[in-house]
């Protein structure tokens, strides 16, 4: 996973929070009910993320599974310990 594609998308997210709720604070309203700005600015913020960051997010779940794949993939330290044991084992002649 590319780290830059995870921190821009991270970015993004909350940017996509904090913008709507620095302008709903500016309403005399809100400051006094300020969890409600909160509400509606994660509303707003996952509006505009569902609409907009399609794309960041499809780089980012994508180096996730890239990385999951190759982990799957990749031999064990058990594994390779065995193989090495095995293999010196076989190497070594038999003994009376």
């Amino acid at each position: 996973m590319k780290a830059r594609s995870a921190i821009v998308y991270s970015v993004l997210r909350l940017l996509a929070f904090l913008v709507p709720f620095g302008v709903l604070m500016l309403f005399p309203v809100m400051q006094t009910y300020y969890w409600l700005a909160a509400i509606f600015a994660a509303l707003i913020g996952l509006s505009l993320s569902i609409l907009f960051l399609r794309k960041p997010l499809d780089d980012v779940t994508a180096g996730l599974a890239e990385r999951r794949t190759q982990s799957r993939t990749a031999v064990s330290d058990e594994e390779a310990e065995d193989a090495a044991a095995d293999a010196a084992a076989s190497d070594e002649p038999d003994r009376p």
